[in-house]
């Protein structure tokens, strides 16, 4: 199993805006070709202004496959250009991790 932490640092004050544009135009479309989302999450203490989700696949293939899936279906380029419009993402970091033997996640 994978894990893929992805942590997007949103402008100050663009934090709802966001959130509510990846609600309404992307979690559902990311739910569908992604699979199985493990959490999401936004930062209480810690540098600010934060999103974090983490995502589960089998293999680093299946990851490939459902993300070239997913960047060809016209929602995601929809929810790329409200993206770009709305201007909040300041910085995105993407980890893939796998778990260690005594890990609870498998």
């Amino acid at each position: 199993m994978y894990y893929e932490l992805r942590t997007y640092t949103i402008k100050p004050t663009k934090l709802a805006d966001w959130l509510a544009l990846y609600r309404s135009h992307c979690l559902e479309l990311q739910t569908e070709h992604l699979g199985k989302l493990v959490g999401f999450f936004t930062t209480e203490f810690g540098e600010a202004n934060q999103v974090v989700h983490i995502w589960a696949y089998e293999s680093l293939d299946e990851r490939i496959e459902r993300r070239a899936k997913m960047a060809a279906d016209p929602r995601w380029a929809e929810f790329g250009r409200l993206n770009k419009e709305l201007d909040a993402v300041v910085h995105l970091e993407s980890r893939l991790m796998r778990p260690t033997g005594f890990s609870p996640l498998q």
